[in-house]
């Protein structure tokens, strides 16, 4: 691997604290809850707040999807990154030092907030510092992040269970959390390299020009001018059309802001929520013991990361983001319906062989889930977006996955009461629906600039025909120390045309 790839992976793990954050404190609530020392200690709070644990979590996170939209570009990626790294941290202190039910809702509230405004700013600031070979292994790595923190949460919550009665069970794995969000701050205020895409669009080009040389260390001179020069051109050229209006939004990028909304809109609809927060149900219910349900959930985290992990290695550059998103959803189509019949013949009998067989339906899932469409929605989602809107947009589709995960997620206690495992058939029908979708609008964005993808959807993008950079349209001048290169105005050969 490239001396500039494992810089910028190394950014990518480090940003990544961010999802991680995300994953693990949604998923230490459910074995938190489940602890009855935490129970007792709260004074035994009603099914209503108990479940609010939850649904005040997922509404934090949409307000703060939200105010992505309303503030990030003012402030820039990385100090909107380091606000919410302070929230964060205020609110697992204040969850770990809960003394009532109270003061534990407002640290879930607190810390759902901002990791709703980590988890889609991370991936939009990962897709803009690296390259379109690898954008696909260091844009996923902030999926990973999410599934990675998945699986630390549930094992730390198995571990903690065996832990004495009392407020250790549960204090403890709440803890664990407070110092990522600090570390976090520290690198974002010292090394991480500012995203040159957005120092262009704020007209800091010479600045620009020595963060994009930072994280493109791969390129020769005349590579690196070619680039930055093209990439700086197409970024002003779309900053020409003055947006004013959500309806000049949907006029001028129709196509790419509903791709970005759909695509998280589709992830809540495929019932992964819904499966990973009910999952101790149906372990419950074939006769599972708590100690060894937090084992098989951790076992469900486990595979979570690894499936995830590895596609994002070896098949979200190579395969590409439109063929994973159709073979996710296709696997979690045939998933599903086997998951539901296997529930129905299985659940409710003394056949320990069948209810092995309705596990692994679970396990199917996740698999299929966090192995084709968890990194590569997150990161498809920002990458087709224009710069002037990325992080706008971005937080418009990710709180209409957090809402329409509120409404699932709240749905699901009485669905599989009443409906029991045909619930899963709603998600089967939203999961085929977005598939053709998905066939015909979405289309590919491997290997390809962020400037390029543009042609993909029929807008306009810069081009530069020709570049000769032994004539005198574009200058380069080197300074050995510092490697600072000064690029001159397009030439002539630029052109605006339609793709």
């Amino acid at each position: 691997m490239a001396g500039t790839a494992w810089y910028s992976l190394g950014v990518a793990f480090f940003a990544a604290i961010g999802t991680f954050l995300y994953g693990f404190d949604s998923g230490i609530a459910t074995s938190t809850i489940a602890h009855q020392s935490w129970i007792n200690y709260m004074k035994e709070p009603s099914k209503g707040l108990t479940g609010a644990v939850v649904s005040v979590y997922i509404a934090g996170e949409a307000c703060g999807a939200l105010t992505q939209t309303l503030v990030a570009d003012k402030l820039g990626r990385l100090r909107f990154m380091q606000v919410l790294c302070v929230i964060v941290t205020a609110g697992t202190v204040i969850q770990t030092a809960s003394q009532n039910i109270g003061m534990f809702l407002a640290g879930r509230a607190l810390a759902g907030y901002a990791v709703g405004g980590m988890v889609s700013t991370v991936p939009v600031y990962l897709s803009e510092i690296s390259a379109p070979h690898n954008r696909g292994l260091i844009g996923g790595v902030s999926g990973c992040g999410i599934s990675l923190g998945t699986m630390v949460s549930n094992w730390v919550g198995a571990a903690c269970s065996y832990a004495p009665y009392g407020p250790t069970q549960w204090r403890l794995p709440l803890g664990v959390q407070i110092p990522w969000g600090i570390m976090l701050f520290i690198g974002l205020l010292t090394f991480m390299p500012h995203s040159p895409r957005e120092l262009v669009r704020n007209g800091k080009i010479d600045e620009a020009r020595r963060q994009f040389m930072r994280i493109r260390r791969d390129l020769n001179p005349s590579q690196l001018n070619e680039e930055f020069t093209l990439m700086r051109r197409q970024i002003e050229f779309e900053m020409q059309r003055e947006i004013k209006s959500l309806k000049e939004v949907f006029q001028l990028f129709r196509h790419r802001v509903l791709v970005s909304i759909g695509v998280q809109t589709m992830t809540s609809l495929t019932g992964v929520n819904v499966i990973q927060y009910y999952q101790t149900i149906l372990f419950k219910s074939l006769g599972i013991n708590s100690h060894m349900i937090l084992i098989l959930a951790s076992v469900y985290g486990t595979i979570a990361f690894l499936s995830n992990a590895l596609t994002t290695r070896f098949l979200t550059d190579q395969w590409g983001r439109r063929k994973m998103i159709l073979a996710g959803l296709m696997g979690i189509i045939v998933i599903e319906i086997y998951a539901a019949v296997m529930q129905r013949e299985f659940q409710n009998s003394n056949n320990q062989v069948g209810k092995g067989f309705a596990v692994l339906g679970i396990y199917l899932f996740v698999t299929t889930y966090y192995g084709m469409l968890n990194s590569t929605t997150w990161l498809y989602g920002a990458e087709v977006l224009p710069i002037a809107l990325r992080s706008k947009v971005m937080g418009l589709a990710s709180a209409s996955h957090f809402i329409v995960n509120v409404a699932l997620t709240e749905a699901g206690p009485s669905a599989f009461a009443n409906i029991h495992e045909n619930y899963y058939y709603v998600f089967v029908a939203c999961s085929a629906f977005f598939l053709v979708i998905a066939y015909f609008y979405f289309p590919e964005t491997k290997q390809r600039s962020l400037e390029e993808i543009a042609a993909d959807f029929g807008d306009k993008i810069v081009l530069i025909d020709e570049i000769d950079l032994a004539v005198e349209e574009i200058r380069m001048e080197e300074k050995v120390g510092d490697m600072q290169v000064e690029i001159a105005p397009p030439a002539p050969g630029i052109a605006q045309s339609k793709v």
